[in-house]
């Protein structure tokens, strides 16, 4: 199997030259929606693909809700964790949540039409990237999450394109 024709294939994700990355610390749940909209703001997310890093419970999920709402989706935003991916249509066009934790087969990536999908304009939010690592292109944007004692969550953003490094000004 190999990555999107359109896209080079992932091969670990280096940081684009000069890129530098941000830091944040997410105290509240207000935080995060406070990002999630900051990054709706930028007409560029529209096809953005942006990977979210994290163990279970680190906010993944809740930021994804959160970017969604503030690109106008309406209605019950659920984890793919057991359908793999949910498509959702924007106020600028179509999204599409992916959640790899469950994927083992890269004979899905195929008979699904992730590659497809890929190779189509809209939005694309990944967790659990380095589950379908060699299949997805790389990035625009990396978010990790990692829980911290305080409750709160330590946030590395790592941007890997051109658009990544726009949606972060």
């Amino acid at each position: 199997m190999s990555a999107t024709p359109n896209h080079p294939p992932i091969v670990g994700t280096a940081p684009m030259p000069g890129s530098g990355g941000a830091t944040a610390h997410w105290t509240t749940e207000q935080d995060t929606e406070a990002f999630a909209r900051r990054l709706a703001a930028h007409p560029q997310v529209a096809d953005a693909f942006i990977a979210l890093h994290g163990d279970l419970g680190a906010g993944k999920t809740t930021f994804v809700r959160h970017l969604l709402r503030a690109l106008g989706v309406q209605g019950r935003i659920k984890s793919p964790t057991y359908a793999v991916v949910e498509p959702h249509q924007t106020a600028s066009g179509a999204a599409w949540h992916f959640d790899f934790y469950r994927f083992d087969d890269p004979r899905e990536w195929e008979d699904a039409g992730f590659r497809d999908v890929f190779d189509s304009p809209g939005l694309k939010l990944a967790e659990w990237p380095e589950k379908a690592a060699g299949l997805l292109p790389v990035a625009d944007l990396d978010l990790h999450i990692a829980l911290q004692d305080d409750g709160g969550r330590a946030v590395r953003m790592q941007p890997n394109t051109a658009r990544g490094q726009e949606l972060l000004r």
